[in-house]
């Protein structure tokens, strides 16, 4: 079982936001399950809980997990085929955030844009390595930082967007021949409280930097190749937790 995935498709997206086989999806994330051990679970008849089951597995949802035999009936278990799920803009391919239609570095609006352009390039990257069999070589650093005042958060941006621009002027090559591009974006945000979906919005409450490298998105400042823009990004004396995967 992955640990997340993405859905690019509109249907499955469709599929996956029904309530109750949301449930299903959950209880799948945990183990193996048939239609009648889920049925007790959730307080649906065990034909009804087949009927969602098969609408999952159709759209890649689910899969078999083995086969049991409970008297004369040979029970299929199924299990999620990820723990946790994310919706690509693809799913709204029609009306997906598009950060090129406007370009505004202090705009939460923006920020989103560019945030929902991270899980759309970053998931077909993951879709097409899958599909090729190939490693996905990714970035991520992820971070708190708590700024005493205004002030220090403005000079702390000035002094990352300096730094990164430095960066980039250094290793961007735009005449390698074998070079690929990548995208370079950090996001600077106020960290929303544990078990809330508010942002905090009393008092000097912490602020998250977060840095993603290739296909990477984010609010402050994006640069692909140039020094014109840079990125915030969380110093390297703090205490962040970088991490560097490879699908």
């Amino acid at each position: 079982m992955l640990d997340v995935t993405v859905i690019e498709d509109a249907a499955a997206a469709a599929v996956s936001l029904d309530p109750m086989r949301a449930r299903l999806l959950a209880e799948l994330a945990v183990g193996p399950a048939s239609a009648t051990m889920l049925a007790g679970r959730v307080g649906l008849p065990r034909q009804k809980v087949n009927y969602h089951l098969k609408a999952l597995e159709r759209h890649g949802l689910v899969e078999l997990a083995g086969e049991r035999r409970k008297g004369n009936v040979t029970e299929r278990l199924m299990r999620a085929t990820a723990a946790s799920y994310v919706i690509s803009p693809l799913a709204l391919a029609a009306v997906q955030p598009d950060p090129a239609r406007f370009r505004d570095q202090l705009s939460a609006r923006w920020l989103l844009a560019v945030a929902a352009r991270l899980v759309r390039d970053v998931g077909a990257l993951i879709t097409g390595a899958t599909k090729a069999r190939k490693r996905l070589a990714t970035y991520a650093l992820d971070g708190e930082v708590r700024f005493a005042s205004a002030a220090d958060r403005a000079a702390f941006v000035d002094e990352l967007t300096r730094g990164v621009s430095a960066l980039i002027a250094k290793y961007h090559d735009e005449h390698a021949d074998n070079g690929r591009d990548h995208r370079i974006v950090v996001a600077l945000h106020p960290t929303v409280k544990p078990g809330t979906l508010k942002p905090d919005t009393v008092g000097p409450e912490p602020v998250t930097a977060e840095a993603a490298g290739p296909a990477g998105a984010g609010p402050a400042v994006e640069s692909r190749g140039n020094t014109s823009g840079a990125l915030p990004a969380v110093p390297a004396s703090h205490p962040a937790s970088p991490t560097h995967a490879q699908e």
